[in-house]
C-alpha cells in the first residue's frame, strides 16, 4: 500500500482516515483530543499555540499535511483568532473547526463568516467532534473531485 494523499496514509493493516492538526495551549486537552483522534483512526499533530501551528504546517519537505484543523481561539503568544486568520488567508482550503471554552456567538459569527467550517464549545460530545472533523474532510474532498 501507499499514500492516499491528501486523505491519509495506509500503513499496512492500519489505515489513517486523515491528519488532524490540533492547536490548544492546555495539553490536557491537546491530550484527551489525540486519544480520541487516534483512537477513531486519525493521525494527530499538536500545537500549543498559533504560532506553533504555523510551524507545523510550514515544517518538513511537504508542508501543509494536514486535512483539517482543531483550533483554541484564546491561547497564550498567537491566539486562535490570529493563527485562524492566518490559516484562512494561506491555506483557505484547509478546514478550520473551534473548540473553545468561551461563548462569544458574536465571535463564532464572525468566525463562520471567515471560512470556519464549526464552532464547537468545551466540553463537546465526542460524537460530535469526530462528526465534524470527518466532515470537514468529507468536504474537501469533494472541493478537490468537482
Amino acid at each position: 500500500m501507499g499514500m492516499v494523499w491528501p486523505f491519509g496514509l495506509s500503513t499496512g493493516d492500519k489505515v489513517c482516515l486523515g491528519r488532524v492538526l490540533v492547536v490548544d495551549d492546555e495539553e490536557s486537552i491537546r491530550s484527551l483530543l489525540r486519544i480520541m483522534l487516534t483512537q477513531a483512526g486519525y493521525d494527530v499533530e499538536e500545537a500549543e499555540d498559533g504560532g506553533k501551528a504555523v510551524e507545523v504546517l510550514n515544517s518538513g519537505d511537504n508542508p501543509l499535511m494536514v486535512d483539517v484543523i482543531i483550533c483554541d481561539i484564546r491561547m497564550p503568544r498567537i491566539n486562535g483568532v490570529e493563527a485562524i486568520t492566518y490559516f484562512r488567508t494561506q491555506y483557505p482550503s484547509l478546514p478550520v473547526i473551534v473548540l473553545t471554552g468561551y461563548h462569544d456567538e458574536q465571535l463564532a459569527y464572525s468566525l463562520l463568516k471567515q471560512g470556519v467550517v464549526e464552532h464547537l464549545e468545551k466540553p463537546a460530545e465526542r460524537d460530535q467532534i469526530l462528526a465534524s472533523v470527518a466532515q470537514a474532510i468529507a468536504n474537501r474532498r469533494i472541493s478537490f473531485y468537482p
